[in-house]
């Protein structure tokens, strides 16, 4: 039996991004048993480091064993019984995503709506709130599907104020742009690990404020998931360090590595980076014909949803992987065959990064 032939591509989809060689590393250290005291530790420094990139100082902090995805999910069934009315702001895939999960629970699922490719305007959602206070508010801040930023912080204080908690979609955005959970009023966030953290797939940062928690705690009936339930799930990750699920050892090692490299960059340091390469990615495109789907002041940095000047895109795709090993990502739902998703995330927001793309663009031009 042969080993594993991977080919090497440059990663500018919506994710996965490349991992630095350092993350690599970290996944191929010692396996240790996730009860090890040295363990433990790793898990401590990596709750602490989490506060860190939510900005916050009074949430519970923890890497759910599943992807962004599973984040999505751990909130939702935990934040909301049988019977509870959920508002959440749908202009892409994953709000919809929401949408179906609560649905699945039982729950009342309100929309508040805008086309793909355009924010919910804040008054818009904050009169919804307001009309039909509902038990719970979500909202993307990063819609991977469109590339749109969705202002957060007025919608969650208005959510705040009818007592509402706040659920917020962090998957793309986080260490990419500025997450601010305490100073926004969220009450439970979630991201990935394969977005702008630039580690492997298959962990979602999540954390839960005061209010979430209390929340949980006076639940009715218990959380229609065993494997997503925060009662039992925080035991192992808080004090009491009861076991619940083996923890992916290897995976959490990536984290760890990966969160650091994030902090010892800086947090505003590497918004910068992933607006500078955004800048140029835009400039650079531009200049091949290429129009941007989202208007210029809600674009987000690290996913570019952009319009091709050719009709076969699938095509032009298929040959930057085959031929250039460079993937981009097609559009979702009604955007499929009509735009491309390119990502600068995390190892990958870097100005040879877009030049390489570009370069790569322009010999295709010229080949075809």
């Amino acid at each position: 039996m042969q080993d594993l032939k991977i080919p090497e591509r440059l990663l500018l989809g919506p994710g996965p991004s490349n991992v630095p060689e350092l993350v690599r590393q970290a996944m191929a250290r010692p396996m240790i048993g996730h009860l090890d005291p040295a363990f433990l530790s790793i898990l401590d420094e990596i709750q602490e480091m989490l506060r860190q990139l939510f900005r916050t100082s009074a949430a519970l902090t923890l890497p759910i064993s599943g992807t962004g995805s599973a984040g999505m999910e751990t909130c939702l069934v935990n934040l909301l019984e049988p019977g509870d009315t959920a508002l959440v702001g749908v202009n892409g895939v994953f709000g919809e995503r929401m949408i179906s999960i609560v649905e699945r629970l039982g729950a009342r699922a309100l929309r508040c709506e805008a086309e793909m490719g355009e924010i919910i305007p804040e008054t818009h959602f904050i009169d919804a709130i307001r009309a039909q206070r509902p038990d719970l508010v979500a909202l993307v801040h990063a819609e991977t599907s469109t590339g749109v930023a969705q202002p957060v912080r007025e919608i969650a204080h208005a959510a705040r104020e009818v007592g509402a908690l706040v659920v917020l979609d962090c998957v793309t955005s986080l260490s990419g742009m500025d997450v601010r959970f305490d100073e926004w009023a969220i009450d439970a966030a979630y991201a990935g690990t394969q977005k702008c953290l630039s580690c492997p797939p298959g962990l979602s940062p999540t954390a839960f404020g005061p209010r979430a928690l209390e929340r949980i705690e006076r639940r009715g009936r218990p959380v229609q998931s065993w494997y997503l339930d925060l009662s039992l799930i925080g035991r192992y990750f808080g004090k009491e360090r009861v076991y619940h699920h083996t923890a992916p050892v290897s995976m959490l090692y990536a984290l760890h590595t990966g969160l650091r490299l994030v902090l010892e960059e800086g947090l505003e340091a590497r918004f910068e980076r992933h607006r500078r390469a955004h800048a140029l990615l835009v400039e650079r495109v531009e200049e091949l014909g290429f129009r941007m789907l989202v208007n210029r002041d809600h674009r987000l940095p690290m996913l570019n949803a952009v319009i091709p000047p050719f009709d076969d895109e699938a095509s032009v795709r298929r040959r930057l992987l085959t031929e250039y090993g460079i993937e981009v990502g097609p559009g979702l739902g009604k955007l499929a065959g009509r735009i491309w998703r390119i990502g600068l995330m995390g190892e990958n927001a870097r100005p040879e990064v877009v030049e390489r793309l570009i370069d790569a663009l322009r010999a295709e031009a010229r080949t075809h």
